[in-house]
């Protein structure tokens, strides 16, 4: 790849920021400047071009070079005890960096003066062989479709056929097939466009396939070729005019097989005329938002991975054809077939291969026992066509694609996390209005658009929860770290001082601890899956680590070793004891994810002021008042704080030193005496848990109750163990974009009435769990918006009210432990609306339920 030169800008920002307290730059100000200026200018270029693969190697080597004289001179002074030094490095060292980042700028624009159009020749070869390889070029007389051996695609094809045909869109309409590399979309694009219906329906059709590197002129004469038999060599523009003509006033079907660009769409769309007589264009594509630009409004077409049944089936014929399987093969055939994750692709080559071998249980055994390797090295096909992907990728990309390597098969990973880990890698780069974790979670949606990360789980809001990556692609991802040594791959430690070394069984930690040095230069441990022990004591040598994610391995006691790790952004641990003091030597810290922790000395976390993520505990506030906060600007999410016993001045002098915070739980254990919680003033809290609180009220509450002011912006709101009492619903229907509201063990009058003007604009979700609610008056006025209703455990409560069945977007009620009658309360609503002509609401009854707030 084109080596994202990034985590080298963001040292250069945070040792150049005149706010930063830590380091005063004085001589070195100049060389430092200019080294951030080349690097600036260097990934520009590279953005602009990311083909520059013959300088990969050597961007990668200074880059390097250049983040280790400045973190090893970082860390040296911070381990020293020296509370603020001056800034001094060697000033050859900065030199040499810095002729060496002239030297690649000056090669890196020869090769764009020079190299473009040999390039592009390059390039044009190199896809060309992939076609030899892979032939998706269908004409009229071809029957390498016919002959194909496809399977599960029948439905898809029912569903492709009507949109086709069918009588209700007389406008142009695009059909968009959208998938990752090898799922089988020119298969489909090649049965629907053969199919006697098709051929029959429409006048003309015509087929082109686009690829990454595509030649506009080449495309037109592929068209024309189809629809008039001919061949012409003519300008491009006289043949942009010569497919319009040939096709107005026609109907007709093009296919537009292997879209990367949406420029492409720009250039060509203009010369399909609607004739407004039903005629189609099937593009395919691996990227979603390729897909949702051609036409915003045309529903895409997602196609899916195959069954284990369909895979098997896929199998099954491709090695046995009309022949039974003998029963010795069949469990271990299945497995086979399972393990190629039902990528249509991956079932393809491994049924070649198996074709070829001996019909024996030992020897399929032996390809069972690692599939993915047995396609990988038995057709580089396989890669290519998967590695396509990763090739298109912008250079911002790329690193967090080969992120997901790190992680075991199957292993689904948080968005959160992997943001996080993102942004303390030093991936990441802020736009300067938004945060870098929004930038990082735009990015990761974007990966997902590209077919390349798939969602394993939603959240109850339907919003995505955790990821993984297809095994293929995982293969294609660990590859690609080998070769640009961006970590060592399972198993593999043949490089010495490795970036990112990753860790799936104790076992292998042995390779690297005969080598201290090995480690030296190391900037991140991931330890996955692991239950006990602690890293090899070569791991002690990585004083330069960023990211230290030991969250699966399980201690007695916190290490404190780690307080050495002064250049740590990202710390996940999981210990049965408190944390010691010294954590605010850790100065760099961007992510704390400690759950099961506590802290000797709670204030030393208050002290770290690139702190962006906490995850403890409950932490407690300070109670000394004199003792005042660190303002700590960049903290964005807190879980959770607990308030010490009559200590509000606490909480208000705590909340006032995180003016950004957008996720924050609050936990009054100590059942603190407030007069009122003010969070007006947090304008970016979005996410707001409060839990144990002794009461909850209006502005207008009594002496015994106190006041939550809450933010504007509060989008979910949880209250835990809370008193709600007299005018605390009217304060939640001000919450004006509120979307999530969810009230658990928390006591409430028996009569929960909603007036006319109590109102809840944005809800979205509403989730009732152990409330002693009787009854419930409301209609789909209070909850114009509402679409699941929850409820959980509330057997007091004798119905649901029959007019929340009349909200329009309604879709689901769920009733978990609810007493008989609220149950036929329920199922009423449901039936009637379904007499009403409303199929879309659905009603869910369980007797025990596993909850999951989703936080």
């Amino acid at each position: 790849m084109a080596y994202n030169l990034q985590p080298l800008i963001t040292i250069l920002e945070g040792i150049l920021d005149p706010h930063q307290p830590r380091w005063i730059v004085d001589e070195n100000n100049p060389q430092l400047q200019s080294l951030f200026d080349k690097a600036t200018s260097l990934q520009k270029l590279l953005h602009s071009n990311s083909s520059f693969t013959k300088l990969d190697t050597q961007i990668r080597e200074v880059t390097h070079q250049a983040e280790d004289i400045l973190e090893s001179h970082m860390v040296h002074h911070m381990l020293s005890g020296s509370d603020c030094v001056r800034f001094t490095l060697s000033t050859p060292d900065l030199q040499q960096v810095t002729r060496h980042l002239d030297s690649l700028m000056e090669q890196a624009e020869k090769l764009l003066e020079m190299g473009d159009e040999k390039m592009l020749r390059e390039l044009d070869s190199a896809i060309e062989q992939l076609k030899l390889v892979d032939k998706k070029m269908p004409s009229s007389s071809s029957s390498s479709s016919k002959s194909a051996v496809v399977v599960g695609i029948d439905e898809d094809l029912m569903q492709l056929k009507d949109r086709l045909i069918g009588l209700q869109q007389k406008n142009l309409e695009i059909v968009p097939i959208v998938g990752m590399g090898g799922i089988g979309k020119t298969t489909l694009a090649q049965k629907l466009y053969e199919d006697p219906l098709i051929v029959d329906h429409f006048a003309y059709r015509a087929w082109a396939t686009i690829s990454q590197h595509y030649n506009t002129r080449q495309i037109l004469k592929s068209l024309l070729r189809c629809i008039t038999g001919q061949e012409f060599d003519k300008h491009i523009d006289e043949l942009k005019v010569m497919l319009y003509k040939s096709l107005f006033g026609r109907k007709y079907l093009i296919v537009l097989d292997d879209i990367w660009s949406t420029r492409f769409w720009d250039e060509i769309r203009m010369y399909f005329p609607d004739n407004n007589n039903g005629s189609r264009i099937v593009i395919t594509t691996r990227e979603s938002d390729v897909a949702n630009y051609a036409d915003s409004l045309s529903l895409q077409h997602q196609v899916r991975l195959l069954s284990e049944y369909e895979s098997w089936n896929l199998l099954h014929q491709l090695v046995f054809g009309e022949e039974e399987c003998p029963l010795v093969l069949q469990e271990i055939g299945r497995k086979i077939a399972k393990d190629c994750g039902g990528l249509p692709l991956a079932i393809s080559v491994i049924g070649g291969l198996v074709s070829k071998m001996e019909r024996s249980e030992d020897v399929w055994r032996k390809i069972g026992d690692n599939v993915i390797a047995a396609i990988s090295g038995s057709d580089e096909r396989c890669y290519s066509i998967l590695s396509l992907s990763y090739n298109h990728l912008p250079n911002h990309l790329k690193p967090c694609f080969l992120y997901m390597g790190a992680f075991p098969e199957d292993y689904e990973i948080s968005g959160p996390r992997l943001v996080q880990l993102w942004v303390a890698e030093g991936f990441v780069k802020s736009n300067g209005e938004r945060c870098l974790e929004e930038e990082a979670e735009d990015w990761l949606k974007s990966l997902v658009e590209r077919n390349l990360f798939m969602v394993r789980e939603y959240n109850k809001y339907g919003k995505p929860k955790r990821y993984n990556m297809h095994d293929m692609l995982r293969d294609v991802c660990i590859r690609k770290c080998d070769e640009d040594k961006f970590m060592n791959g399972p198993n593999k430690f043949t490089f010495s001082n490795l970036r990112r070394m990753i860790f799936h069984r104790s076992d292998e930690m042995e390779d690297v601890n005969d080598s201290t040095d090995s480690m030296t230069l190391t900037r991140s441990v991931i330890c996955i899956d692991f239950w006990s022990g602690f890293p090899s004591d070569a791991f002690f040598a990585a004083r330069l680590l960023r990211v230290l994610d030991l969250m699966d391995m399980r201690f007695d006691s916190f290490q404190t070793v780690i307080f050495e790790f002064v250049n740590l952004r990202f710390l996940a641990v999981s210990c049965n004891s408190s944390i010691p003091r010294g954590i605010s030597r850790l100065w760099n810290l961007q992510t704390l994810i400690a759950p099961n922790c506590e802290f000797d000395e709670p204030a030393e976390l208050w002290k770290l002021s690139e702190l962006r993520h906490l995850k403890v505990n409950g932490i407690e506030l300070l109670k000394d008042e004199a003792m005042k906060y660190s303002v700590l600007k960049k903290l964005q999410s807190i879980v959770s704080v607990k308030v010490p016993k009559d200590e509000a001045t606490s909480l208000d002098g705590f909340l006032k030193s995180v003016p950004n915070i957008k996720k924050l739980f609050i936990i009054d254990s100590l059942r603190t005496t407030f007069t009122a919680i003010d969070l007006s003033y947090l304008h970016k809290l979005e996410i707001l848990k409060l839990g144990c609180m002794r009461a909850i009220s209006s502005p207008n509450g009594f002496g015994h109750c106190f006041t939550v002011i809450f933010a504007c912006n509060i989008r979910k709101l949880y209250l835990y163990r809370c008193e709600m009492i007299l005018g605390a619903w009217r304060t939640l229907c001000a919450l004006h974009k509120l979307e999530v509201l969810m009230i658990s063990f928390c006591s409430c009058d028996e009569e929960w009435e909603l007036a006319d003007r109590d109102v809840f604009p944005s809800l979205q979700f509403l989730y009732l769990k152990d409330l002693r609610i009787v009854h419930w008056i409301a209609d789909e006025t209070n909850f114009p918006r509402l679409r699941h209703l929850r409820v959980y455990y509330c057997e007091d409560l004798e119905e649901i009210p029959s007019g929340i069945g009349e909200i329009p977007t309604l879709q689901l009620i769920e009733l978990v432990e609810c007493s008989e009658s609220a149950v036929a309360s329920a199922e009423r609503i449901v039936e009637e609306q379904s007499e009403n002509g409303n199929n879309d609401l659905k009603l869910r009854i369980l007797q025990k339920h596993d909850d999951d707030d989703d936080e």
